[in-house]
């Protein structure tokens, strides 16, 4: 079975919170904050990446 790659959401602000976006199927919400010199962080909960628009790991 192959499993697809965890969603990448671009994002303008280093303060996010992620709950699965699945309704009841998905996690409790966190939240995260993406340090500038990163600019990115993944959800421990399901592999979500949030990516700072216009920060170093903006690749698009």
């Amino acid at each position: 079975m192959t499993r697809s790659a965890p969603e990448t959401e671009y994002v303008t602000k280093t303060r996010i919170a992620c709950d699965g976006a699945e309704g009841a199927l998905g996690h409790p919400r966190v939240w995260y904050t993406i340090a500038e010199d990163e600019g990115f962080v993944e959800c421990g909960y399901c592999d979500k990446k949030f990516v700072l628009e216009g920060g170093p790991a903006d690749n698009r």
